[in-house]
């Protein structure tokens, strides 16, 4: 082991920053030029397809076989310009990583003549086998056939890989009987929810809005290891996290690294994989050093939530295969290592309408104000509603390790709307009884007109809140870092459009029924969901002990493990839910929580199977080893006549290591035993909740007694535990 680890630094000492040439200083120049967008659809198509393209797409529409054909021919012929031999239907599986299957776009006549050709029923639909993609039960593993259809609101692109380039056309997968394998299905149907949700709502205010889109920026963080230094760790290359690690002298202590300068083998990697990002498409345009060392952040500007979505599967993609040019390693784990912040995937979202009109953006009118609180109010009455729901949509075994570890929002959804806002909502709440005249002074009593001077540069952040409200957008915090975003942006779309479909509703019986003036009934029905949804709304330190407290006075969960959280997708309500508004049916619903909690079990199998190995064949042989050194040196001081109170603390030295030795074998064994009685347990949830508290504490016990071990073990071949103080090289 010591002469890997000192292999693994040699080579940590020799890496220099790679060279990267840019295709142009300017990045307007290059930006999008490997994606098949709109500028290159107008330059290979016909004007009359080209707007017949668009109009099906902006409308939601299938595209016609006719139509179909004339974007095959042009996106063959784009891709194939730009060097391209193959193509492929890029899904998002629920593995949680994307998949594509490689096909050519070299044929045989019926002749046998060689020729290119793409035809629109290759580009609309494909078959790729589905027997070895979840789908939790829903097909059998002899039942392969599954399809894969094309979205055409996601633009394809090329992938280089080492010269070559594929033709990318992002999809949706599902099963041969029509349930959804993927996550891009239901988040497809969510968009489709809230905008006919939304409308109608904004229509209250402006009869011009027809569309409302919900945009996304994604921010993405991420550890960089050297690839040396990863391969010579077992833990982390099977898990993605240290299962046993030395605490460095020098974490994250001087708060020295957010910020900070970027290393410059770091900052060669960064520009790289910004480059190809920005040929994709992917607007990138931040990049830093995180709070942990070597851990880092790039953020994309917002996009439409489904693009954003494909941008960010592409983005973590390239990340990894740009990191290995430059001799590193991507760690997306939400918690590779313990003591140092975690990594997660900040969720900023936000609608917009055709107008041009950020909803969560307070406006320079009162009347504008009231729309603006119209869709704020709402968005926390849904969270509020459904608050278990968003925990579950975050919900993973990785994840768990960092909800409420102290840089991470908790597993107690709540939400942050900063003081100035309360104060308004206070307001607002306040004048229920104040008799309210239709005019500008209504909105001056509510305190309406004073949004836009209030909120401008005074909208604080909390992150210790999971879902934040950041001056014209809400930030959901506690998305993991290795997630997809899919699944909470369409549990957030699928519960705001359920409730502003709530809210129309008792606005319009009011005016309808009660004979109240519009902007009255509105305000009455806000006033409602303001005092309904306060105990959602918290102000201070999430990681406190005291809002643990204070939550469950107010009626929320603090769901701290995966298993549980997940169970609410059996429940009643949610499910009636989803199926009510079609996003998912209850075979769907039913099939992605029993994914969901195989994925759990089958994470802490591997962990646990690499901890046992670890403990069994490389701690306690070097603990035995040095064991052995202290008893030679006994021998030897005896032999010379050298005994004194020495002999006794190294005597006393070995019986610990002993000790320690027999409970690292114990708990080892004891954990392996579960682990087999875990897996004879038939029903995937009962297995996941008894992996969760029988098998998980092990972790713990054995790492307690390696660490208590490591402080006395003196020996340059002790594994493993100390590469951790390698790690955080520059």
């Amino acid at each position: 082991m010591a002469i890997l680890r000192f292999k693994a630094l040699e080579l940590v000492s020799q890496r220099k920053p790679a060279e990267v040439v840019l295709p142009n200083s300017k990045i307007s120049e290059y930006f999008g030029q490997n994606v098949f967008g709109y500028d290159a659809l107008r330059a290979t198509m016909s004007t009359e397809n080209f707007r017949r393209l668009c109009a099906t797409i902006d409308a939601g529409e299938k595209v016609d076989r006719n139509l179909a054909d004339a974007v095959a021919a042009a996106m063959k012929n784009w891709a194939m310009s730009k060097g391209a031999t193959h193509y492929t239907h890029w899904f998002q599986p629920l593995t949680g990583s994307t998949a594509e299957k490689h096909d050519s776009f070299f044929d045989l006549t019926n002749e046998g003549d060689p020729i290119e050709s793409f035809k629109g029923s290759a580009l609309v639909q494909q078959e790729p086998d589905a027997s070895s993609f979840p789908s939790g039960g829903i097909r059998n593993t002899f039942e392969a056939r599954g399809y894969s259809a094309w979205d055409p609101s996601s633009p394809a692109f090329l992938i280089e890989n080492h010269g070559t380039r594929t033709l990318c056309i992002p999809t949706i997968f599902v099963s041969y009987t029509g349930e959804a394998l993927d996550y891009k299905t239901p988040l497809l149907k969510s968009l489709h929810l809230l905008n006919q949700a939304a409308v109608p709502v904004c229509q209250y205010f402006d009869k011009d809005v027809v569309k409302v889109n919900t945009t996304l920026g994604i921010e993405q963080e991420y550890f960089l290891v050297d690839l040396a230094l990863y391969e010579a760790r077992p833990d982390l290359v099977m898990t993605g996290r240290t299962l046993f690690g030395h605490a460095p002298a020098k974490g994250q202590q001087l708060e020295d690294h957010y910020f900070g300068a970027i290393p410059s083998r770091v900052h060669s990697f960064m520009v790289d994989f910004e480059k190809s990002a920005l040929k994709l498409g992917i607007p990138l345009r931040t990049r830093h050093n995180e709070v942990a060392p070597n851990q880092f952040e790039c953020a994309p500007t917002f996009e439409d939530a489904n693009l954003a979505v494909d941008h960010n599967q592409l983005l973590m993609d390239i990340m990894g295969r740009v990191a290995e040019r430059h001799g590193f390693k991507v760690l997306l784990h939400e918690k590779p290592y313990k003591g140092v912040n975690g990594s997660g995937k900040h969720n900023n979202w936000a609608l917009s309408t055709n107008t041009g009109v950020n909803l969560l953006s307070p406006g320079k009118k009162p009347k504008e104000n009231l729309q603006f609180l119209t869709f704020f109010v709402n968005t926390v009455m849904a969270v509020y509603k459904h608050a278990d729901l968003l925990r579950a949509s975050i919900a993973s075994a990785s994840n768990d390790h960092r909800l409420g570890a102290n840089e991470a929002p908790p597993a107690i959804m709540s939400v942050f709307v900063g003081q100035q806002l309360t104060a308004v909502l206070e307001e607002l709440e306040r004048t229920a009884k104040v008799p309210m005249e239709k005019g500008d002074n209504m909105y001056l009593k509510l305190g309406i007109d004073k949004i836009p001077e209030i909120l401008r540069d005074n909208t604080d952040r909390n992150r210790t809140s999971p879902f934040a409200f950041t001056g014209n957008k809400f930030e959901f915090r506690a998305v993991g870092s290795s997630a997809n975003s899919s699944s909470s942006i369409t549990v957030l779309n699928t519960i705001v459009a359920d409730q502003l479909i709530d809210f129309r509703v008792a606005v319009d019986d009011l005016i309808e029924n009660k004979g109240m003036k519009k902007e009255l009934a509105i305000i009455q029905v806000l006033r409602e969901y303001v005092a309904t949804s306060k105990p959602i709304r918290f102000e201070g330190n999430g990681y406190s002990k005291e809002w643990e407290e204070e939550a469950a006075r107010r009626g929320l969960s603090n769901i701290k493990s995966t298993p549980l959280a997940l169970d609410v997708h059996q429940r009643e309500d949610v499910q009636d839910l989803f199926t009510r508004h079609g996003i998912l049916s209850r075979k769907e619903l039913h099939a992605r929580h029993e994914i969901l909690l195989e994925d759990y079990i089958k994470k802490i199998q591997i962990e646990s199977r690499v901890m046992g190995d670890l403990a069994f064949n490389h701690v306690i042989p070097t603990a035995v080893a040095y064991q052995n050194k202290l008893i030679q040196n006994i021998r030897g001081l005896k032999d010379l006549g050298l005994e004194d109170e020495y002999t006794e603390t190294t005597l006393d030295s070995i019986k610990r290591i002993s000790r320690h030795i027999k409970t690292i074998q114990t708990n080892a064994v004891d954990m392996i035993q579960q682990r087999k009685v875990a897996n004879k347990i038939e029903d995937v949830r009962e297995k996941a909740i008894y992996y969760n508290e029988k098998v998980l504490p092990y972790f713990d016990a054995i790492r307690t007694s390696v660490d208590k071990l490591e402080l006395m073990v003196d020996d340059e071949d002790w594994p493993l535990v100390k590469y951790r103080e390698l790690m955080f090289r520059r």
